[in-house]
């Protein structure tokens, strides 16, 4: 038996054949790191030292060291390190440290996913059994049932949570959490940079109640937050919790050699300009590395193309005379006790390959890969380096890959490879003081607690608001407060991240009607529309109806040769032009203003599973998709704040060389 090559090794193989060779336009190699080690900091308590030292922990990284050493100075922290740089002990060690020196003490953990609170709690679990004290935590979730609810008020020290939770199911409850609220340490915010746009702006009026109930309880909590790398972390995260923080950004851990491949497909049709689609092209690259055994995970652009490779692949595997098993796709709408399946395989070998879209692009745990293949550009810098982050998890020589489509985008960015990597990431943007945004949260926060006469709400005034909602007998002032009087619960109706939250099912006609899959309400229409071939874990299925009043798609297993994509038609109106700008002889005018834009679809094709070209187009059934612009409140809220705010910023900005190994 051979010994298995090294990912160096499957490298220089690919670099010395000619028709993959020719398409790379940029090999960039960056060194190993060793790593900056710092004794603990004083002031922890011992059981923690105790329980560090069982996990074979017996120094901490440097920025793992300073991050602590800041929070018990009683400072707000964000930390910002590269992923697999250990952040998580940043907030652990502290938080263990206060439950421990008081019994009382309590912490919120908030994950923008409940996949990655599930994931944080095995390892917090871990950590805080080997004290040997009994610390209770919690996840606190959708899926958490009304028996263990209770129980998670009365007796939680930690408990793991979103935001989508904290807006729904614990401020306007806060009452029953008034044992937490009165005993909360600290606030864990992890993945701030997932915090921004339309999503970054809720959350950050979510926080602003949070700190109202806070204070109503006489509770100061300490914000310690973690983010990937951004422009501006400091400042979005002031942004979002409202109070300066101290910046820990240097990067004690090690990493390992890594090279970084950019592949531009071959043209196959010169006078339209289109090149070999990405995905054939990310099964023949990454066919390469799993015939070597090397695990692999490939980012792929959307779900169809998710189980398109998965199917691709196993059918390698199977060539390959390995196991089809060992080749898993990870996407949403599988069901959770599928995700937590196929992370635990990832994280122990049993996967070797795994297609996904930016799900596992967040710090879920699923150990250490050695090769990431990026089918597609993922739209920017920092979720670039986050994919390509997640091979080389460790000390060992990785690569990652990346393919460029056709779009113009893609082009420039596989042709500039100087800007990509001479460039830091994107800013996060992030816009509390958004008009409509603000009004639905200051009435989830009326509901809450009554506003005072004069009370703001972050920087805005909310008497204007206010003023109105009483004339909608939706509040009534008495005294010098505002108190809510409507029968409506307002927070219910508002979803932090799309216009709607709700989900559709889809069951399977041949499995008396048992569901096996769930579809956000925004992508039914693409890919669950009446006649619509769906994948699911590299099965397929042939969608016979779809259902809008009940929400549900029925299915039957289908063997076939063909999927379907539905075709959408984006139309845009123009408002309001504010400013308009000619550019010298150029016929191209520069204009800013306001727009509506709404989406239709109207028909989808069918497209066969072996080439890259349509076989027939079809009318779709069904509604028009949301809007891909959620509504955020009346316009009437709107404008009552919006006179307060001056401008609201925009919610979310959207070569040949050759190639060699040598250093």
């Amino acid at each position: 038996n051979r010994a298995q090559p090294s990912v160096r090794e499957v490298l220089e193989e690919l670099l010395s054949i000619h028709h993959i060779a020719r398409n790379i336009t940029h090999l960039e190699r960056i060194p190993p790191r060793a790593a900056c080690y710092a004794p603990f900091p004083s002031g922890l308590h011992p059981d923690v030292l105790v329980a560090l030292r069982e996990y074979g922990i017996q120094q901490l990284y440097s920025h793992q060291a300073q991050a602590i050493e800041a929070v018990l100075r009683g400072e707000h922290v964000v930390v910002v390190t590269p992923t697999a740089s250990g952040k998580t002990l940043c907030y652990n060690v502290p938080v263990l440290s206060a439950v421990l020196e008081n019994p009382k003490a309590c912490a919120l953990y908030l994950f923008p996913t409940k996949a990655l609170a599930q994931d944080q709690y095995q390892e917090l679990y871990s950590l805080a059994g080997a004290t040997g004290k009994g610390i209770k935590l919690y996840t606190f979730d959708g899926d958490t049932p009304a028996s263990a609810r209770r129980a998670i008020r009365e007796a939680g020290n930690i408990v793991l949570t979103n935001p989508d939770m904290l807006h729904t199911g614990i401020l306007p409850h806060h009452t029953a959490w008034c044992r937490i609220f009165e005993n909360l340490r600290y606030i864990v915010v992890d993945e701030v940079h997932q915090y921004r746009g339309v999503f970054g702006s809720h959350v950050a009026n979510v926080f602003r109640r949070l700190r109202r109930i806070c204070d109503f309880y006489g509770v100061q909590p300490q914000f310690i937050c973690c983010s990937a790398t951004i422009a501006n972390p400091k400042e979005v995260t002031e942004r979002l919790i409202d109070h300066p923080v101290t910046l820990i950004s240097e990067n004690g851990a090690p990493a390992g050699e890594k090279f970084f491949v950019f592949y531009n497909p071959p043209i196959v049709n010169e006078e339209l300009g289109i090149r070999r689609g990405v995905v054939n092209e990310a099964r023949r690259l990454a066919s390469r590395f799993l015939a070597e055994d090397i695990q692999t995970i490939v980012f792929a652009r959307s779900r169809m193309q998710v189980e398109l490779l998965v199917n691709y692949l196993r059918k390698t595997m199977r060539r390959l005379g390995k196991s089809i098993g060992r080749i898993a796709g990870y996407r949403g709408g599988y069901l959770p006790n599928e995700r937590r399946s196929i992370e635990r395989g990832i994280k122990e070998g049993a996967i070797l390959g795994v297609v996904s879209t930016n799900a596992l692009e967040l710090g879920i745990d699923i150990g250490q890969l050695n090769a990431a293949i990026l089918a597609g550009y993922p739209g920017s810098v920092a979720s670039t380096w986050q994919q390509a982050g997640r091979a080389g998890r460790s000390t060992e020589t990785s690569v990652a890959v990346l393919i460029a489509n056709s779009s113009a985008l893609d082009q420039y960015i596989i042709s500039h490879p100087g800007y990509f990597f001479g460039r830091a990431p994107e800013q996060a943007i992030v816009n509390p003081e958004n008009p409509a945004i603000a009004a639905s949260h200051i009435k989830c926060a009326a509901f809450e607690l009554p506003f005072l006469d004069g009370e703001p709400f972050g920087s805005l005034d909310p008497t204007p608001l206010l003023e109105h909602l009483e004339a909608e007998r939706i509040v009534r002032h008495s005294g010098n407060k505002w108190f809510w009087s409507a029968d409506t619960y307002p927070s219910e109706n508002i979803s932090l991240r799309s216009a709607s939250s709700e989900n559709f099912v889809v069951v399977n006609l041949a499995d008396q009607n048992r569901v096996f899959a769930e579809v956000d309400f925004d992508s039914a229409p693409f890919l669950i529309h009446t006649e619509a071939i769906y994948m699911h874990l590299g099965e397929t299925y042939y969608v016979e109806h779809l259902d809008w009043d009940r929400r549900t798609a029925f299915a039957r297993p289908q063997r076939s040769d063909y999927y379907t994509e539905a075709i959408s038609k984006t139309e845009i109106r123009v408002l309001q032009i504010d400013e308009k700008h000619d550019y010298a002889e150029i016929e191209i005018a520069a204009e800013t203003g306001s727009q509506e834009r709404g989406g239709l679809l109207s028909e989808y094709e069918k497209l066969p599973t072996d080439t890259e070209y349509p076989l027939t187009q079809s009318p779709t059934d069904g509604p028009p998709a949301a809007s891909d612009l959620p509504e955020h409140g009346s316009e009437k809220a709107s404008r009552l704040l919006g006179e307060q705010v001056a401008s609201s910023p925009p919610l979310e900005e959207t070569a040949s060389t050759s190639a060699s190994l040598s250093p």
